[in-house]
């Protein structure tokens, strides 16, 4: 299946050129079922990464700009009164969808980015004491300005933690710069070919979370996770949540590389990108300038690795 992997990925490059990292990473989360969040600047191709994978995956795909006014409603849908037959019937949300791209979602109302959230959570809608299900497989690329920037509020660490990864794309180079301006890519997304079909994605979603797991490292990864609630310059460690969403990063990366089995590189590749938005810094690290990278640099080469026989 690594071939059809290298084939989305290509098809993504085509108009995200000289990302190769994040779009690995963004495949990697979805193939492990997880939501990613894109902390970046507006106009670095964010939204054109996120239609070049719906395009590339044969994915239904839907985008919201959040704004202040956006209510939970726009997303889930409401029921509406007929006159004509005297009975509510249920409008539905923008959120159906294979994969949703939550834009700017730190412009919104807390209460907005609630109902989003726990929507991402469970896979479901309930309006008026109505449950439906969403159509798998279903992924949330959401993107926010950095904190600070006009009109931002940040997200509540409790909604952080329901991201998978959390990535940036970041300026170009300059040779993908001038791709962009010489029209090779960023605005010519009909060049993205459908490679792979939606059961396609699914099934190699199931053969990604088989990939075996030796005691030994699910233990390591509970020592990396516990170093990081100890560490001198986090005020919070990573949650649970965040030790599953590892694990099955890992698994992914193991899976992409070709291996049914995961080794310790496997959770190194993957460990900040997890990490990074589920680390607390404490005052004392920003006042000496320490960021999410140099923890977990920190907690990598402090936890001792496992020996596998």
């Amino acid at each position: 299946m690594r071939g059809q992997i290298q084939k989305i990925h290509g098809e993504i490059a085509k108009v995200v050129r000289g990302k190769d990292t994040v779009i690995h990473m963004v495949l990697g989360a979805m193939l492990a079922g997880g939501h990613i969040l894109l902390e970046d600047i507006p106009g670095v191709g964010k939204t054109t990464l996120a239609v070049a994978l719906s395009r590339a995956v044969s994915l239904s795909y839907k985008r919201m700009q959040f704004t202040p006014d956006v209510l939970p409603s726009d997303i889930l849908g409401f029921t509406l009164y007929d006159n004509k037959t005297g009975e509510f019937s249920y409008r539905p949300g923008c959120i159906f969808t294979n994969l949703f791209l939550a834009d700017e979602i730190n412009r919104t109302s807390p209460k907005t980015q609630s109902a989003l959230l726990e929507v991402m959570e469970e896979h479901k809608v309930t309006v008026d004491g109505v449950t439906r299900p969403l159509e798998e497989p279903f992924f949330v690329i959401a993107t926010q300005n950095p904190v600070g920037a006009s009109g931002t509020q940040k997200l509540p660490d409790s909604q952080l933690d329901r991201f998978f990864v959390r990535l940036s794309l970041g300026y170009p180079s300059h040779a993908a710069a001038t791709d962009i301006l010489r029209g090779h890519c960023m605005d010519q997304i009909d060049v993205v070919q459908p490679v792979c079909t939606a059961e396609e994605f699914r099934k190699m979603q199931q053969q990604a979370a088989e990939v075996f797991c030796k005691d030994e490292l699910l233990d390591y990864i509970v020592r990396l996770i516990e170093a990081t609630r100890g560490n001198q310059w986090v005020s919070q460690g990573i949650s649970p949540r965040g030790s599953l969403a590892l694990l099955k990063m890992a698994r992914v990366h193991a899976y992409m590389e070709e291996r049914d089995f995961v080794s310790p590189e496997d959770i190194h590749e993957v460990f900040y990108s997890v990490a990074n938005h589920r680390l607390m810094l404490s005052t004392a690290a920003k006042a000496a300038g320490k960021t999410e990278f140099d923890v977990t640099e920190q907690v990598l080469s402090e936890v001792p690795i496992p020996r596998i026989g």
